[in-house]
């Protein structure tokens, strides 16, 4: 059911750049450009919230006045945007942490389960599902210096599953079993695999018959879409002792026959689409770039994490345009809208900066950031992190990233339609904002 919160919580063409007035896709289309041609909302009301019973960092997919979203609570929802009711409720084995693609009818998704999922997308009913050979986060011995230093451990930021890219009745995945598929999207019949050397999260971006796709051993992989032939592939940074500046998380953008990424090694890179040749790199000075870059008229737009950072770099030059600081970390894909650009922070704010100068004109707060704000927020707006973190061991920064979520961080990136943003929150909601 629809929980309605407060007001007072908190006032399909692959190389297109431009989404349609639905958004049936993470990034919108395959080629991953993050725009949209709706009106930039104001984000000074909230039209509704629908509750989920656990945090959601999936992305919505909006299609046919139906927003598709994934919650951690196990289930893939279909909520109508015209007042945030639900239509249907489909459930999984584990939770739902990637973003679903609608194409054809069906909702497209895959679960910590180890599964992909393709149900009616009318009805919610189940048509097939695939099994990989099982999810799995990014593991490492001491990872980020974590105590003691001799111990695998999870890696705990590594948040999102692999979202799903639909393209000419072609489903296009990435899995923990280390692999990217290509499934018969009628049937979830495999078209082809292609293995990696670890982890696959980063959603495959799909643009003149290629699949760019990042994988955590290092590398950005181009691979033919009809066949899953390698066509290059493209070495990033390495960190063999304490593994926080290796993989690849952030999905590819592809424009101006430029592939552009981020890094866990602390860089944003632009790649040629075709010789997979480096043209430049934007050094992030140990800041991670967990979110997807989005595009237009020739300039690149990201948040990076540990650096608190946006940047706009101009495509053709690697010139950097502008650089706004943050006050916390942000893992959101920003998306563009009108002369705005949208993003969310750990800190539970949907952030809104002007396109051209990169000047901060409006955020939104979660509930979960109305509500916590004062016990783990400083007087700045920064992470406290003495109140959230008591040591360097796994079990601290588990319990500590439990205490940061009920911000309600949004990990999840907006999608703006007919002047709406909608977003998941770690408090749990899916918010429609205008």
């Amino acid at each position: 059911m629809s929980t309605r919160v407060p007001v007072t919580f908190a006032l399909l063409i692959a190389t297109s750049s431009l989404l349609a007035a639905d958004s049936p896709m993470f990034r919108g289309t395959p080629a991953h450009t993050g725009v949209s041609s709706s009106p930039a909302p104001a984000l000074a009301t909230l039209k509704w919230a629908f509750s989920t019973k656990a945090r959601i960092v999936s992305t919505p997919a909006v299609a046919d006045g139906v927003a598709y979203v994934g919650s951690a609570d196990h289930r893939l929802y279909a909520i109508r945007v015209a007042d945030g009711s639900q239509i249907w409720a489909f459930q999984t084995g584990l939770g739902v942490d990637a973003s679903p693609a609608v194409a054809g009818g069906r909702v497209y998704v895959a679960s910590r389960d180890g599964f992909v999922y393709a149900v009616s997308a009318a009805s919610g009913e189940l048509v097939w599902k695939f099994a990989t050979g099982g999810e799995r986060r990014f593991t490492a011995p001491g990872i980020h210096g974590l105590q003691p230093a001799t111990e695998m451990m999870p890696d705990p930021f590594d948040f999102f599953l692999s979202s799903p890219t639909v393209v000419d009745g072609t489903v296009y995945i990435g899995s923990g079993d280390h692999r990217v598929y290509a499934l018969d999207a009628a049937t979830g019949a495999v078209r082809w695999s292609f293995e990696t050397g670890d982890v696959v999260h980063a959603t495959p971006a799909v643009a003149d018959g290629v699949v760019y796709i990042g994988s955590w051993d290092r590398y950005l992989y181009a691979l033919d879409a009809a066949t899953g032939r390698q066509i290059w592939k493209f070495e990033t940074g390495d960190d063999r002792q304490i593994y926080n500046q290796i993989g690849i998380a952030s999905s590819a953008a592809v424009a101006d026959g430029v592939v552009l990424v981020g890094c866990r090694d602390g860089h944003f890179y632009a790649v040629d689409a075709k010789t997979g040749r480096q043209r430049w790199a934007e050094d992030n000075k140990g800041g991670w770039v967990i979110a997807s870059p989005a595009v237009r008229d020739g300039i690149v737009y990201f948040p990076t994490s540990d650096g608190t950072q946006f940047k706009a770099i101009r495509i053709a030059t690697g010139e950097l345009v502008w650089r706004t600081v943050n006050r916390t970390v942000s893992f959101s894909s920003p998306v563009i809208a009108g002369d705005r650009v949208y993003f969310g922070s750990h800190d539970g704010l949907l952030n809104v900066l002007d396109l051209r100068t990169g000047a901060r004109v409006g955020s939104f707060a979660t509930a979960g950031h109305t509500a916590n704000h004062e016990r783990y927020l400083d007087a700045e707006g920064r992470m406290n992190n003495a109140a959230i973190f008591t040591d360097r061991t796994l079990d601290s920064v588990v319990i500590g990233l439990d205490r940061q979520f009920t911000l309600g961080s949004v990990l999840s990136s907006p999608v703006i339609v007919d002047g709406v943003a909608y977003f998941g929150s770690t408090d749990g909601h899916l918010y429609a904002v205008q």
